[in-house]
């Protein structure tokens, strides 16, 4: 039997961050591709699930941002699920709960919500097809005071023969978030249990954005977000394709869904040909528009190269989806030819050379300033 396992869609997630260094409406405008690229995935992952002649599609919490999205995303979502071939199965998590406020309990979602979609709001055994059960560890609330996922293992019997069942489940597992003070950490030695007496055949996981299986164990696994949403998280992007067999062994194989990158870079800008170095690497970076990028740039600098440096940022900065530059390490030293640049004369030139043996920040700024100025007028 083969499935698609995914996640933490998320959708109406906001970006603060996107389109920084732009101008007008500019982060608003990246938001809205964001916002798409996200509905742009799950519309793939369903095209992967008909190619891969997947019997259930199975999200494991973190459908919705919250279960405060307006109507224009819930509409977006359901359009999106309505391309579906095969069931899908949406586990409420930490950020849509199947509290009173559920989203996927809305009238506005009801109406639209195609057929092929059950709601897993209810946590136990759910028969997808003859021979197949999700069993439902479902978040009822924000803060769950138990292991969810624990306590659906340990009221289940061995699967009967022929019948194949998957745990989808929501929350921090015990080797990644060892905090003793959470009482809702997932144990990975009861899932371990569970597959060998043959309780479970799979344990899908939601909350890491990342994609992972659990060392030495390949049936625990998080699929990932299916389009990435941090510059922190490793491997997103992904669905993850399972086949489990009659004999309960599974193999699972991720596919790429996700289209945008949140990538950091670093470079050392000392001299001319650093920065033009610098221009040429951005001027690479693979589809800017869906880019996010965290740039970290440490070394020495004149005036003249600063000013440099400062134009290569602001000529790329329109066409990222975002920009953040950290010039924490880069210093800048004025030499002769900087002061010289300004055409200077008298009491005025004897005032930028002052500035410029200056190790004072504000005399610095000042003086790149009025460079700037100068050399531009």
């Amino acid at each position: 039997m083969r499935f698609v396992h995914t996640a933490d869609w998320q959708l109406g997630m906001t970006r603060r961050f996107l389109g920084a260094g732009r101008v007008g409406q500019a982060v608003g405008e990246a938001q809205a591709r964001f916002a798409q690229a996200r509905l742009d995935a799950v519309t793939a992952l369903g095209r992967v699930a008909a190619e891969e002649g997947a019997a259930f599609v199975v999200v494991c919490g973190d459908v919705f941002e919250s279960n405060l999205v307006g109507p224009d995303v819930v509409g977006r979502a359901c359009e999106a699920l309505r391309s579906f071939t095969v069931p899908v199965l949406l586990l409420p998590g930490n950020h849509d709960p199947a509290d009173a406020s559920l989203v996927m309990r809305r009238a506005d979602f009801a109406r639209r919500c195609p057929p092929h979609v059950t709601v897993l709001d209810r946590p136990g055994v759910h028969e997808v097809a003859p021979g197949v059960e999700v069993v439902a560890a479902t978040w009822a609330t924000k803060r769950p005071l138990s292991d969810l996922v624990a306590d659906r293992l340990r009221a289940l019997d061995p699967a009967p023969e022929g019948v194949v069942r998957v745990l989808a489940g929501h929350g921090a597992v015990d080797v990644l978030s060892p905090d003793d003070r959470n009482p809702a950490v997932i144990h990975t030695a009861e899932c371990r249990a569970a597959l060998a007496d043959g309780r479970v055949h799979y344990v899908a996981l939601g909350d890491r954005h990342s994609t992972w299986q659990l060392h030495g164990e390949p049936r625990i696994a998080y699929s990932g977000a299916p389009e990435v949403t941090s510059h922190e998280e490793t491997d997103p992007g992904n669905v993850l394709v399972v086949d489990v067999g009659a004999d309960g062994a599974a193999s699972v194989r991720p596919v790429r869904v996700g289209r945008w990158a949140f990538v950091r870079e670093h470079a050392v800008v000392d001299t001319d040909e650093d920065l033009a170095a610098l221009d040429a690497r951005l001027d690479a970076l693979d589809a800017p528009e869906r880019t996010a990028l965290r740039l970290v740039l440490e070394g020495t600098v004149t005036l003249r190269q600063r000013a440099r440096l400062d134009e290569v940022v602001e000529a790329h900065a329109p066409v990222l989806a975002a920009l953040e530059v950290d010039v924490a390490g880069v210093a800048t030293r004025p030499d002769d030819a900087d002061v010289e640049a300004l055409g200077l004369t008298g009491f005025a030139a004897d005032a930028a050379r002052e500035l410029a043996e200056a190790t004072d920040p504000e005399a610095l700024d000042a003086l790149a300033l009025l460079h700037r100025l100068a050399v531009t007028r």
